[in-house]
């Protein structure tokens, strides 16, 4: 037998790594927590304020009403979403000339950037020379996400729901195909119904890559910034100011840089502690 003795120096592989991790995240987040406590006036001049920005946001208005407008939006993702997504997956080919027709198909909205889906939408949608907008007050309905909150809200929904649902069927399709046959030759054997089969087969083998999917979604829709920000800018008043577009707001438009700081780590531990939620509910699940 051979005696294989660790190398350490096999360590030294990972410092590049370390290096730009340093250099993308951990610096990037000690200078956020430098200006989270700490009050400046110019000239790299800074006061202790400790952690008066962190009370003054949690106890904002401001700040509550864009987390419930950020909270209900990726609430309303992940009912559409992950439904949708599962559903389509499920109808797609398993073989055949149709199986590469399908997934290119539902791999384009991904390669799109977000703010060309963004301009894209807002062209779309307007309601005078949009293709959409104008369809949709030709039925009657009236239809203007410039000025109608309702209008606004539903249009972000929707191009989110067309950007991001291939995502979420690539993952639930590559769960299925995973699915050995035999558990099907089972199933038909037994006479057990369509549903009966994703009750009980199709859906307890998808539940890692649907993890995976929910969790995913949850943090885009959650730090979604880009895509709402070109198609209504906020707007209309801040119906669609989401806790991102509220942040680069007070960070960039007010130069206020304590209370952005100490928004922007409020947002990512509300982010972690909620991914952290999801994961444990859905695995504890799995578990029963």
């Amino acid at each position: 037998m051979i005696d294989r003795k660790p190398n350490p120096k096999a360590w030294l592989l990972l410092l590049p790594m370390l290096a730009l991790v340093a250099f993308n995240a951990v610096l990037p987040l000690m200078t956020v927590v430098n200006y989270s406590v700490q009050e400046t006036f110019g000239d790299n001049v800074f006061f202790w304020s400790g952690v008066e920005w962190f009370r003054q946001v949690l106890l904002s208005d401001r700040f509550h009403q864009s987390l419930l407008r950020q909270i209900i939006f990726s609430a309303a993702i992940l009912a559409i979403e992950i439904p949708l997504g599962v559903l389509i997956a499920i109808t797609m080919p398993r073989r055949g000339i149709g199986v590469a027709f399908c997934l290119v198909l539902m791999a384009l909205p991904l390669l799109i950037p977000w703010n060309v889906v963004g301009a894209m939408w807002n062209i779309l949608a307007l309601p005078d020379i949009g293709l959409l907008g104008r369809a949709v007050n030709g039925l009657g309905v009236s239809y203007n996400f410039t000025q109608q909150p309702l209008a606004a809200w539903i249009t972000c929904v929707v191009m989110d729901v067309w950007h991001w649902t291939s995502l979420v069927v690539l993952l639930s399709y590559a769960g299925l195909c995973a699915i050995p046959q035999p558990y099907y030759q089972a199933a038909k054997i037994d006479g057990a119904s369509r549903w009966a089969v994703f009750r009980y087969i199709e859906l307890p083998k998808m539940k890692h890559v649907l993890t995976i999917a929910i969790l995913l979604r949850f943090m885009d829709s959650f730090m979604i910034y880009t895509e709402p920000f070109v198609l209504t800018g906020g707007g209309p008043g801040n119906t669609t100011t989401f806790l991102s577009i509220d942040l680069v707001k007070i960070a960039l438009g007010q130069f206020d840089l304590g209370t952005a700081a100490a928004m922007s780590l409020i947002y990512f531990l509300i982010i972690l502690l909620l991914c952290w939620v999801f994961y444990t509910v859905i695995t504890r699940k799995g578990q029963q």
